[in-house]
């Protein structure tokens, strides 16, 4: 299985749930690193404000800092080589990175799905005031 790591500019928090702005990337990103290390992927956050080291100890970081700068951030490694910068990875990303199997697309919580009829171009249901 591949490793994983993820090196992020200084953030107070991981979650995006900290401060007066809401990062839905942040919040989003870290349910999917949650989900994919529960299921055995190798994935590792490094935060630039609480682990200068591992930005100072990598090679590879150190030279897109070098070029980017904090700018550039987050870095995505994938066994130390560089897969995507400036922006979190998607869940489906990190999971065929990490060798697991993509999850399906699931409808959010409390979210019914409606299938279409064979001759329907319209999910709405007949005779219901609501539709998907």
């Amino acid at each position: 299985m591949s490793t994983i790591a993820i090196f992020e500019p200084a953030l107070c928090c991981n979650t995006g749930v900290c401060g007066e702005d809401l990062d839905q990337n942040l919040v989003t990103f870290a349910a999917d690193m949650a989900a994919l290390t529960e299921q055995g992927a190798a994935i590792t956050r490094h935060n630039l404000a609480n682990d200068p080291l591992s930005f100072a100890h990598n090679e590879t970081v150190k030279k897109f800092l070098e070029l980017a700068g904090s700018d550039g951030l987050p870095l995505v490694l994938v066994d130390d080589v560089t897969v995507a910068t400036g922006r979190y990875p998607t869940r489906t990303e990190l999971a065929t990175w990490a060798g697991l199997e993509v999850p399906a697309a699931a409808a959010p919580s409390g979210v019914t799905m409606l299938g279409l009829a064979d001759d329907s171009d319209s999910c709405c249901t007949p005779g219901e005031s609501t539709c998907c």
